[in-house]
C-alpha cells in the first residue's frame, strides 16, 4: 500500500493540487448556472423570443468583454505583489458577484453584474502563472495538464450539479451556490497555498519598452502564437455550441430525445480532455511539448473536416471525442510553450495576456459558428472550424521558426 507524504511532498506541488482542486471549483461553478442563463433571464419579464435571444447572449458575451479588457491589469498587478493575492481576489470577488447574480430582478442589473464577475475573474490564469514560476522545468506540461483536467472537470460537472439544484430551488439558488462554492475556494487557497515572492524591481529610468512584459519574454513570435492558439482553441471549440442541439435534431430524423443526446454531444470533449490531458502534458515534458502541440493541430483539423461528413449521432459523438483529445494537446501544451518563453517577473502578466485571447475566442468562436450555420449549413461551421486549425498550425510553424528556440520549447 502506497502512502503519500505530505510533509515530505515539495511545496509546488501542494500548491498544484490544491489549485487543481480550486480550478475545478471554480470551473463547476462557473457552468452550473450557465446553461440555465436564458430560462433565468425569461423569469424577469415577458420577452419576445428575439429579445430573448438578444439578452441572453449578451449576458454571456459581457463578461468575457470585461474579462478580456481586465486581465492584463490584474497580471501586472500580480508581477507586482504575487500571485496568491490575485487567485485570493478573484475567488472572493467572483463570490460576491456570484450571489449579486442571483439576487438579480431586472435583466440590465443581471447584465452589469455579470460585467462586474468578469473583471474579478483570474482563478485560472493566476494559479497557471504560480504553478509556473515554482514547478521544475521537466515537469511543467505535466502541472498544466493537471490543472487542465480540473477546470475541465469542474465545467463538466457544473451543469449536473445546476440542474438537480435549479430543479429542487429554482435558477436563482445555482448562482448562490456558485458564490458558496467560491468562497471555499478562495479559504482553500488562503490557507494552504504557499508562495514565495520577490517582486522584481524596474529602474525608474527604464524605457517604456523595458517595462514592457512582452519585451522580456525569450521569443515574442513564438509567445504571440501560443496567444493566437489560446484565441482560436477556444473559438473553434464553442463555436458549434449555439447550434449542437439544432445539428443533432437533424441527424435524429425526429427520433430520440434531442435534449439527452445533445447533453451527451457536448460533453464528450471534455471526457476526453480529462481523460488525456496530463498524459499528453507529461508526454510533452519527455519528447517536447512543441511536437505535442504541432501534432494535436494537425489531429484537430483532420478531425473536424471529418466531422463535417459525419451522418448520424455515433459518428458525431466519436468525433467529439476526439476533439477532447486534440484539445488535451494544444492548450495545456501552448501553456507549457508559455511558461518556458516568460521570464519570473512577468509570468503573470503573460499568462493574463493568454486568458484576455482566450476571452476573445470564447465571444467569436459563438458568433462565428452561428452566423455560418445560418447562412450555410450546421457542416460546414466544421469546415470552418478545420481551416481555423490549418491557419493555427502555420502560425505555429512559423513562429517556432522566427523564434528559433527549440530548446525551450
Amino acid at each position: 500500500m502506497i502512502k503519500l507524504n505530505i510533509k515530505e511532498m515539495p511545496q509546488w506541488r501542494k500548491n498544484l493540487y490544491v489549485l487543481a482542486f480550486g480550478d475545478f471549483v471554480s470551473g463547476t461553478g462557473f457552468s452550473m448556472s450557465l446553461p440555465f442563463l436564458p430560462l433565468f433571464i425569461s423569469q424577469m419579464a415577458h420577452f419576445t423570443n428575439v429579445q430573448l435571444t438578444f439578452y441572453s447572449g449578451l449576458a454571456y458575451a459581457v463578461a468575457f468583454v470585461s474579462q478580456a479588457i481586465v486581465s492584463p491589469l490584474w497580471g501586472k498587478l500580480a508581477d507586482r505583489t504575487g500571485r496568491k493575492p490575485m487567485i485570493l481576489r478573484s475567488a472572493f470577488g467572483m463570490c460576491i458577484t456570484g450571489f449579486l447574480c442571483g439576487l438579480a430582478h431586472n435583466i440590465w442589473v443581471l447584465i452589469f453584474w455579470r460585467f462586474v464577475y468578469g473583471c474579478f475573474s483570474g482563478y485560472n490564469s493566476n494559479s497557471q502563472a504560480l504553478v509556473a514560476s515554482e514547478v521544475p522545468s521537466d515537469q511543467g506540461g505535466k502541472a498544466m495538464g493537471i490543472l487542465t483536467t480540473g477546470r475541465v472537470g469542474g465545467q463538466l460537472i457544473g451543469p449536473i450539479i445546476g440542474g438537480m439544484i435549479a430543479g429542487v430551488w429554482g435558477y436563482r439558488m445555482t448562482f448562490y451556490l456558485f458564490g458558496i462554492i467560491m468562497f471555499i475556494a478562495g479559504i482553500l487557497a488562503l490557507v494552504f497555498v504557499k508562495e514565495e515572492f520577490t517582486p522584481h524591481e524596474v529602474a525608474k529610468n527604464a524605457s517604456r519598452k523595458e517595462k514592457s512584459a512582452l519585451a522580456q519574454v525569450n521569443s515574442l513570435p513564438i509567445v504571440i502564437a501560443m496567444f493566437i492558439t489560446a484565441m482560436l482553441v477556444n473559438a473553434v471549440t464553442k463555436s458549434i455550441n449555439p447550434v449542437i442541439s439544432l445539428f443533432v435534431r437533424q441527424l435524429l430524423h425526429g427520433h430520440g430525445s434531442v435534449s439527452v443526446v445533445s447533453g451527451i454531444i457536448t460533453a464528450l470533449p471534455g471526457f476526453a480532455t480529462i481523460m488525456a490531458a496530463h498524459r499528453l502534458g507529461d508526454l510533452g515534458d519527455r519528447i517536447g511539448a512543441r511536437k505535442v502541440l504541432v501534432a494535436g493541430l494537425i489531429f484537430s483539423g483532420c478531425v473536424f473536416f471529418a466531422t463535417s461528413w459525419v451522418g448520424n449521432v455515433y459518428t458525431l459523438g466519436i468525433c467529439r471525442f476526439l476533439i477532447g483529445i486534440s484539445d488535451a494537446a494544444l492548450l495545456p501544451l501552448a501553456q507549457t510553450v508559455l511558461m518556458n518563453n516568460a521570464p519570473d517577473a512577468v509570468v503573470s502578466r503573460v499568462f493574463s495576456y493568454m486568458q484576455s485571447f482566450q476571452a476573445i475566442g470564447s465571444i467569436i468562436g459563438p458568433m462565428l459558428g452561428s452566423v455560418i450555420a445560418g447562412h450555410f449549413s450546421y457542416p460546414d461551421v466544421f469546415v470552418m472550424t478545420a481551416i481555423l486549425a490549418a491557419v493555427n498550425l502555420l502560425i505555429v510553424l512559423i513562429s517556432f521558426k522566427m523564434g528559433n528556440n527549440k530548446k525551450n520549447a
